[in-house]
């Protein structure tokens, strides 16, 4: 396996492979591959946090982090992150991830939010937001609503995460 930078010639098939992803999860509304789409011509799109995981020449794993704020301090909101399930418990997320927060640290980012599983993220570094002085926009439970700090001595936040308009929030 190996994680390059998403290319436009690549939206078709991560389309499908989000969609696919998705089409049994448990917590989906079934527009994750839409709200790529969406994301990609935003302000908020980063080109080099779209991230794909090639496995014998095929796609099958796809990460986005797009900015968003907390007060006037940019972070990182991750969503989604997809493998194609006959991938899935492989270790191609976390791969993923990892690369991903490996670029956002040299890009300069300091933090990375997601709401996604408890059991799934902290593998991964990530620990309730409230912990980092995040709020989630809407209701959520705290051990759902997680962030993890790319940066050593980084300044605690104080504020509720501010999504780009694409994530209808």
């Amino acid at each position: 396996m190996y994680i390059r930078q998403e290319l436009p010639t690549d939206y078709d098939i991560v389309y499908e492979v989000i969609r696919e992803a998705f089409a049994k999860a448990e917590h989906s509304d079934g527009n994750e591959q839409d709200l790529v789409v969406a994301l990609r011509k935003s302000k908020s799109f980063i080109p080099e946090l779209s991230l794909v995981a090639i496995v014998d020449d095929r796609i099958v794993g796809h990460i986005l982090f797009t900015k968003a704020y907390v007060g006037h301090t940019e972070v990182l909101a991750l969503a989604p992150l997809s493998v194609l399930p006959e991938y899935q418990n492989r270790g191609i997320g976390l791969s993923l991830i990892r690369q991903g927060h490996i670029i956002a640290s040299v890009l300069g980012y300091e933090y990375s939010v997601v709401l996604g599983h408890s059991e799934y993220y902290p593998k991964a570094g990530y620990a309730p937001a409230v912990q980092y002085g995040i709020r989630a926009p809407f209701p959520v439970d705290d051990k759902d609503y997680m962030a993890v700090c790319l940066k050593e001595n980084a300044d605690r936040l104080d504020g509720m995460m501010e999504y780009d308009k694409a994530f209808g929030i």
